[in-house]
């Protein structure tokens, strides 16, 4: 007999959770980020996204695209003109060459590429090394491919490149991968070649795979990028992921791509696939556009970041915010030890009291604990405002 509706017991959504995703804690970056909006006359310094716009010719070759009618799927890999651009490129930027038919995809965003790239190589319980304070998705990407993830510290001391020490006392016999992530969100620091053949050893010792995380590569101001895949012998062992977001002033277009290993990225294009199937057709088309004659627009950027570099973290130091030189992409990552206040109390007094919005560095990890990630990414005026709004904060300390 029907059960009647009106003895049906209560639903209980909680009930269904995954218990991966039930147990994750939300953005803290986003957290402040949905603060500021809710506040009037604020300046965020938060959010890691370039106050420029995207150039207008990149824009039009996007509407053209659609005027066209170019609105179908593209090959699970990515457009093949766009992906032999790509590859052209880091031919000549890093000196390595991947085949655009096999081993390049491009993904729908940087983050993406970061969740494909552990969802195909981590077993269920296999370990990937971490080095924080990092960008807060690594974690949770581990752990939805089934991964544990294994935080190593970073320190103010070495400037917060990873050594191989650190490494080498985080391996088990479940470690599996090595994620890189330089220049680094949130630290601003870089990692030169002769510290990445400091690490090479270990990852070769150790039987590693190298995740590289390097979508602010061309956000360097202290010589060139180095990528670990540049190594000898280390091209075939190492995923190189990076995209246009930072660079070319992208983030809402989501383009992001994967270079290595034809069965390494053959493996992510499977789940790409299935959950995908091509990132945005007339994104695709922008981007193409941007590398092949967005080269000044992008200098002109890095050149201005360059500028906001130099007087946010002067100021901070000016202030009495200890803040070592960042090397590449667009944070500070001051010090706010001496204050009395940790990472957390300190930025949301200086968001109630004086409008400016960064966010506490243990959101990165535990290594961030005592420190703040600022960025520069936003106009000189705002960044002197700024200044002179926290330095009225730590006068009332």
């Amino acid at each position: 007999m029907k059960q009647s509706l009106k003895n049906i017991p209560s639903w209980n959504a909680d009930r269904h959770l995954n218990r991966t995703v039930k147990g994750m804690p939300p953005s803290g970056i986003r957290k402040f980020f949905d603060l500021v909006s809710e506040m009037d006359g604020a300046i965020s310094l938060g959010v890691g996204e370039p106050d420029f716009v995207t150039p207008w010719h990149v824009r039009e070759a996007c509407i053209f695209s659609l005027e066209s009618g170019d609105t179908h799927y593209t090959s699970n890999k990515g457009m093949p003109e766009l992906r032999e651009t790509i590859c052209e490129q880091v031919s000549k930027d890093l000196g390595l060459n991947y085949d655009p038919a096999e081993e390049i995809l491009i993904t729908t965003g940087v983050s993406e590429a970061v969740d494909l790239a552990f969802r195909a190589t981590l077993n269920p319980g296999d370990e990937a090394i971490v080095p924080e304070p990092c960008y807060v998705a690594y974690t949770p990407d581990i752990m939805l491919a089934g991964g544990i993830p294994s935080m190593v510290p970073t320190g103010l001391k070495d400037e917060f490149r990873l050594q191989p020490e650190t490494v080498a006392s985080a391996v088990t016999d479940k470690t599996r991968a090595l994620l890189l992530s330089y220049p680094n969100n949130p630290t601003g620091a870089i990692m030169t070649r002769a510290d990445l053949e400091d690490l090479a050893d270990v990852v070769v010792e150790n039987d590693l795979l190298v995740i590289s995380d390097e979508v602010y590569s061309k956000l360097c101001y202290s010589g060139s990028h180095a990528s670990f895949a540049q190594l000898e012998g280390m091209k075939e062992r190492t995923i190189i992921l990076n995209g246009l977001s930072k660079s070319h002033a992208m983030t809402g277009w989501r383009i992001g791509y994967a270079l290595g290993d034809e069965a390494l990225v053959g493996a992510m294009t499977k789940v790409h696939q299935y959950t995908m199937l091509c990132a945005p057709t007339m994104a695709q088309v922008a981007a193409l556009e941007a590398i092949q004659k967005g080269e000044e627009e992008m200098l002109h950027m890095r050149h201005e970041y360059d500028l906001r570099r130099r007087l946010f973290a002067s100021g901070l130091n000016r202030i009495g915010l200890d803040c070592f030189e960042p090397r590449g992409a667009f944070y500070a990552f001051p010090s706010v030890k001496d204050w009395g206040l940790s990472s957390e109390e300190f930025a949301e007094r200086l968001l109630r009291e004086q409008k400016v919005a960064v966010v506490p560095g243990n959101v990165f990890g535990p290594s961030g604990e005592g420190f703040l990630r600022c960025s520069y990414a936003t106009s000189r005026e705002e960044l002197i405002e700024a200044l002179d709004r926290m330095e009225t904060f730590l006068s009332g300390l």
